[in-house]
C-alpha cells in the first residue's frame, strides 16, 4: 500500500501553501532516501491566457529555493499544447508563462518550438506500443512532478496522472490519446498558401485545392496544427479509450524515472488549466498531497474531493486510475498520512 502525505490548509496564503509543498518534498526525502541529482526539472502547468486559477507561481518559491540551498539547480518544464493558443509554439509558450509570474528558474520547453521533438518510449501496452514524450526530457531522470487539481471535460480530472500523459507528451502524443494519428484539414478554412505542405518532414500533406494529409504517411507529430495561419488542420477530439491512452501514457512517461509527485487541492474548478478564461471553484480548498506513487496520490485527491463535497465530483476519471492500476503504474490502495 502507498504512503499519500497530506498537509490541510484551505487559506489562500500562497507563500504557505509554498512552505507546506515544501515540507511534504523533505518528508518523502527522509521517509525514502531521496537524494537529488545536480539537475532536476519541475513539471508545472502554467496556465492559459486568460485563465486565474492556475496555481501560482509563488507557490513554488519555497522548493525552488530550497534546492538551490542544497546544490540543486532547478528548472521549470512543460510541453506545448494540441490546440491553438497562447501555449501552442515554445516562444509563445514562454511569453505567456513569465506573463503568470514564472521567471524564477529557466524555462524548458521539451518537445521543441512547433511541439515536434520527441523521443519514443516503447510500453507495448494494450492501447499504446510507443509514447511520443517530449525529447528534452529524455536528458533527466529525475523530477518533481506538481499538479493542480481540478476537473476535466475529458479526463474527468487532471492531477497527477495528466501531468504525466499530456504534460511529457509531444504535440503527437497529445494527438494519440485524443483521438487517431492524423489530424483533419477544415476545407472551408483552408487559404493554400502551403505552409503545412513545406513544413511537413514526411511528404504526408499534399494540396489539391485546399490541403490534404495522407493518413498513410502521417506520424502524427502535429507540427501542421501549430504551423497553420488559418487554423485550418485540427484534431477530431473523438477517439476512443481516452482514459486508458492516458494511462498509458503516463506509464511511458514515467518509466525508469525518479519522480516526486506533488499536488495542490486549491481552486478547483469544474474545468482545467488549459480554459483561457475566469472559472469560479465548484468545491472548498483542502491542502497539499504528495507521494511517490501518482496513482495513489491522484486517488486520494479524488475521495478526499468526493467526501469533502458530498458530491461524486470528477468519477468519471477514476477508470483511468483503474487502468493505471492494471497496467502496473501504481496502486488505488493508499495510507492517507496527515503532516502537521
Amino acid at each position: 500500500m502507498s504512503k499519500v502525505y497530506c498537509i490541510r490548509n484551505s487559506g489562500v496564503d500562497y507563500d504557505q501553501l509554498g512552505k507546506d509543498a515544501l515540507k511534504l518534498l523533505k518528508t518523502i526525502m527522509t521517509e525514502t532516501g531521496h537524494q537529488f541529482e545536480q539537475e532536476v526539472p519541475i513539471k508545472v502547468h502554467f496556465g492559459e491566457k486568460g485563465n486565474t486559477t492556475f496555481i501560482p507561481a509563488k507557490c513554488y518559491d519555497a522548493i525552488i529555493n530550497y534546492l538551490k540551498e542544497i546544490g540543486v539547480s532547478p528548472s521549470y518544464i512543460e510541453t506545448n499544447v494540441l490546440y491553438r493558443g497562447s501555449r501552442t509554439t515554445s516562444d509563445n509558450h514562454i511569453q505567456t508563462a513569465k506573463k503568470h509570474g514564472f521567471t524564477q528558474i529557466p524555462i524548458i520547453i521539451a518537445d521543441g518550438e512547433l511541439g515536434t521533438d520527441y523521443d519514443e518510449i516503447e510500453i507495448n501496452k494494450e492501447y499504446i506500443k510507443k509514447c511520443k514524450i517530449g525529447k528534452g526530457f529524455g536528458k533527466y531522470k529525475q523530477f518533481i512532478v506538481m499538479s493542480h487539481f481540478k476537473g476535466h471535460i475529458e479526463a474527468g480530472f487532471g492531477g497527477a496522472l495528466k501531468q504525466l500523459s499530456m504534460g511529457f507528451a509531444a504535440r503527437g502524443g497529445k494527438l494519440e490519446q485524443h483521438s487517431g494519428i492524423a489530424p483533419i484539414v477544415a476545407a472551408e478554412k483552408c487559404i493554400g498558401c502551403d505552409l503545412c505542405v513545406s513544413k511537413c518532414d514526411f511528404d504526408a500533406i499534399y494540396r489539391t485545392d485546399t490541403a490534404v494529409i495522407d493518413e498513410s504517411k502521417c506520424v502524427g507529430c502535429a507540427g501542421c496544427i501549430a504551423v497553420c495561419p488559418k487554423g485550418a488542420i485540427r484534431n477530431t477530439w473523438g477517439g476512443s479509450n481516452f482514459l486508458e491512452k492516458l494511462s498509458e501514457y503516463a506509464y511511458g512517461a514515467s518509466k525508469d524515472k525518479d519522480i516526486i509527485y506533488i499536488t495542490f487541492v486549491h481552486n478547483i474548478t469544474k474545468d482545467c488549466d488549459c480554459m483561457g478564461k475566469a472559472m469560479e471553484p465548484i468545491a472548498e480548498n483542502i491542502g497539499i498531497l504528495a507521494s511517490k506513487d501518482p496513482v495513489a496520490l491522484d486517488t486520494a485527491c479524488l475521495d478526499l474531493v468526493q467526501r469533502n463535497s458530498k458530491k461524486l465530483l470528477f468519477e468519471k476519471g477514476r477508470a483511468s486510475l483503474q487502468h493505471a492500476e492494471k497496467i502496473g503504474l501504481g496502486s488505488v490502495q493508499y495510507q492517507l498520512v496527515e503532516v502537521k
